[in-house]
């Protein structure tokens, strides 16, 4: 009783042998041995259907596929196929009905919301093919590990989207010229944001923190100097706390380690070429909410100059003030900072000419001598492309949307999070 089974299964192996050696002929015959012996054998009838696929019999294609459809009703592959055929008899209504099915089984079926977007494309609905690839685009795994018959189709998508989406900016660019007329004096950087948005130019960035997220917080990239009067006082300190600098970093370079720093064992994933790496290394003053007295002792004027700040002060996180050097050459990879309760503040002290950072959507290059506050909660990174080391001065602040209640309650959060897993 054993006989039987054991051919077909010897059947279908030397079968899918053959159809991935590209001899369509003997896998062809071997399937059609299959189907003798098992005649609703959906993988039999698929791989018919192909091989009928490709020797242009449409009809017989389409026989088979349905004959597979009906015994896997749940295999996705199928109707793709049967939308290839509908395609090839030059039927568009009976491919977005087998795309449809496929897509119905396994809405997250890349292969066939790529070949959806084809049609829309191919029909003439460029925009909604546009709105089709994006999608497909967000799926589909990257493109090392992507079959190679999908790797072009892909590439073409996402040339569809680009031009979509900057077509769409100028559109609405359009609607809104009357009312940047009504209003002269306005600013509309985040309106031109929202705007990019929802063109798909770019995208939307939220909060990401790390440890603590404190909700219902604006998600600012870059907040207003206005809004931190005291900066002007900043600024004027930063000859003076670059004088300092160079005259620590001059003498013996005691004190200046790498920012990164992870454990043995611990997963690194985007800090793996910076991790414990000189290419970005510090000089504390303040670490972690504690200052650092020999490293404060040899820059007094840069801690005099801290007075003017509204320091974040949450034992054993914050305040962080220190000198921050880029090695030539070096990115610091997009990543996220720990809580939200808190902003930070870059002080250009020495910046040559190609360096950026990047904060959500929007890319600066810093000037020396002028401060600017951010929130690293939100996808940042940084690029030192010139041949010179760059240094800033970096600080923590208190996030101003928060009131002294919620600033003392974020540090009990903070901390008793801290020792509960301490104290486990």
């Amino acid at each position: 009783m054993s006989a039987a089974p054991t051919r077909l299964d010897e059947a279908v192996q030397r079968a899918g042998q053959a159809m991935a050696a590209g001899r369509a002929d003997e896998a062809a015959r071997l399937w059609q041995l299959v189907l003798s012996q098992s005649p609703d054998n959906p993988q039999a009838l698929l791989h018919l259907g192909q091989i009928a696929l490709q020797k242009r019999d449409i009809a017989a294609a389409r026989g088979f596929l349905e004959r597979a459809a009906k015994s896997a009703p749940q295999n996705p592959v199928i109707p793709l196929n049967l939308s290839y055929a509908a395609r090839a008899a030059g039927d568009s209504d009976g491919e977005l009905a087998a795309l449809t099915r496929a897509l119905t089984i396994d809405p997250y079926f890349y292969p066939a919301l790529l070949a959806k977007g084809m049609l829309m494309e191919r029909t003439g609905q460029t925009r909604e093919a546009a709105r089709v690839y994006r999608n497909v685009l967000k799926i589909a795994p990257p493109a090392d590990q992507l079959p190679p018959p999908l790797k072009a189709p892909l590439a073409h998508a996402a040339d569809v989207v680009r031009d979509n989406a900057a077509a769409m900016e100028r559109f609405l660019d359009g609607r809104m010229s009357p009312v940047r007329a009504q209003f002269p004096e306005a600013n509309w950087s985040r309106l031109d944001e929202c705007r990019d948005i929802a063109a798909g130019v770019k995208r939307a960035y939220t909060v990401e923190p790390h440890m603590l997220h404190v909700p219902r917080l604006p998600a600012i990239q870059f907040y207003d100097e206005a809004d931190f009067p005291w900066l002007k006082d900043l600024e004027a300190a930063s000859d003076a706390m670059r004088e300092e600098f160079l005259a620590v970093y001059g003498k013996d370079n005691e004190g200046f380690v790498p920012y990164i720093d992870y454990p043995d064992g611990t997963p690194v994933n985007q800090w793996v070429e910076l991790n414990r790496s000189p290419r970005w290394s510090v000089f504390y003053l303040w670490k972690d909410g504690k200052k650092v007295e020999a490293n404060c002792a040899r820059c007094p004027k840069s801690v005099e100059a801290m007075k003017a700040v509204p320091l974040a002060d949450i034992p054993n996180f914050a305040p962080t003030v220190l000198f921050s050097l880029l090695a030539p050459k070096t990115t610091i990879p997009a990543h996220t900072g720990d809580t939200n309760a808190r902003l930070i503040v870059h002080l250009p002290l020495i910046v040559p000419e190609g360096c950026r950072f990047r904060v959500g959507n929007e890319t600066r290059e810093w000037k020396v001598g002028k401060a600017w506050v951010f929130d690293d909660t939100i996808d940042h990174e940084a690029w030192n492309d010139s041949d010179e080391l760059r240094v800033i001065v970096m600080i923590d602040i208190w996030n101003p949307y928060l009131n002294e209640a919620e600033r003392a309650m974020a540090r009990e959060i903070l901390n008793g999070v801290r020792d509960y897993f301490a104290h486990g």
